[in-house]
């Protein structure tokens, strides 16, 4: 499963406001609720809330994933934000984020999930792509990015 296989312009936002980590958190976890994969908000929440408390998925670099697993979505989920101004995200590497991949897994879907999880990591880890995610004009711009960093990383 690719990145580009669940992101859709939909839901990917460019400029995403919110004062603190859980403005963020609850922003985008209104995005992905709009997916008809989605069954139920509430757990979807709960599930992303939970992991957070277990560790920050501020892993560095001005780059979240937050994600979780729940039996609340009928297949996998995603959404990508570039924040509209840096957010104190109680970040590894205490800097602030601006890059924000939410992932939701079915409980089930144990394997995609994790494989998912690893092949947003290493994009994100490409400084170069970072910077062009965070000069980038809109939503579409953001998917063809993913595409084709996805596609010459992953496939080349």
């Amino acid at each position: 499963m690719r990145i580009s296989d669940i992101l859709t312009e939909d839901l990917i936002v460019n400029g995403l406001k919110g004062d603190s980590k859980e403005d963020i958190l609850e922003a985008m976890i209104g995005l992905v609720a709009q997916s008809p994969r989605v069954l139920d908000r509430s757990k979807v929440q709960n599930a992303i809330f939970e992991r957070e408390k277990i560790m920050s998925t501020g892993v560095g670099n001005g780059f979240a994933i937050p994600h979780g697993k729940t039996d609340a979505v009928s297949d996998i989920v995603a959404a990508f934000a570039v924040t509209a101004k840096p957010i104190d995200y109680e970040s590894l590497d205490e800097k602030p984020v601006r890059l924000v991949f939410l992932l939701v897994g079915k409980d089930n879907l144990v394997g995609p999930h994790i494989k998912l999880l690893s092949r947003i990591s290493r994009l994100m880890n490409k400084e170069e792509f970072r910077t062009r995610l965070l000069s980038s004009a809109s939503s579409r711009e953001i998917l063809d990015l993913f595409r084709h960093e996805e596609a010459s990383y992953f496939e080349g």
